[in-house]
């Protein structure tokens, strides 16, 4: 277990979990639509220079695959593009899927992987205040690394 903090911490603990993934692999991210999309777009962003296929599933929901694409200018976005997510390396589930207001059943979830996935893909988790533990998704999804953030907001 690595401790570490801020939006570095963040970003540099998912990349170092797919430092390892050949280059020019397929990762898919799945979270819920619009909560969970600017934080996969951030570790998209924290990828970038990997050559990485990168695509959205919003909600699990393969029909609405898209692609992420560097934007110049911009960064690293989720774009209006279909896209294939067929047979990644790595699937990244993002806890706003367990939150009962955003998401879907983990079970949905875990169709998703095996219905894309040829060979079992590494499936990472990203959560913010252990979602996932609170949800019971950590002992219902296979991951092998869940990256569980916490964060602290003070308005002075």
């Amino acid at each position: 277990m690595k401790k570490r903090t801020g939006i570095v911490g963040l970003t540099k603990s998912f990349s170092e979990i797919v430092e390892d993934i050949k280059e020019g692999s397929k990762i898919v991210f799945t979270g819920s639509a619009a909560v969970c999309t600017p934080f996969i777009e951030l570790l998209a962003y924290s990828i970038r220079n990997r050559g990485f296929e990168m695509v959205f599933v919003p909600n699990a929901d393969v029909s609405e695959a898209r692609k992420i694409k560097k934007q110049e200018n911009i960064g690293v976005s989720v774009v209006d593009e279909k896209s294939n997510a067929e047979d990644p390396a790595v699937v990244v589930v993002f806890g706003g899927l367990a939150m009962p207001k955003f998401g879907c059943p983990p079970e949905d979830v875990v169709n998703m992987i095996h219905d894309i996935s040829k060979e079992t893909p590494r499936v990472i988790g990203v959560c913010f205040m252990s979602m996932f533990k609170r949800a019971g998704w950590d002992k219902k999804i296979p991951f092998d690394a869940i990256i569980d953030t916490q964060m602290e907001t003070v308005v002075e």
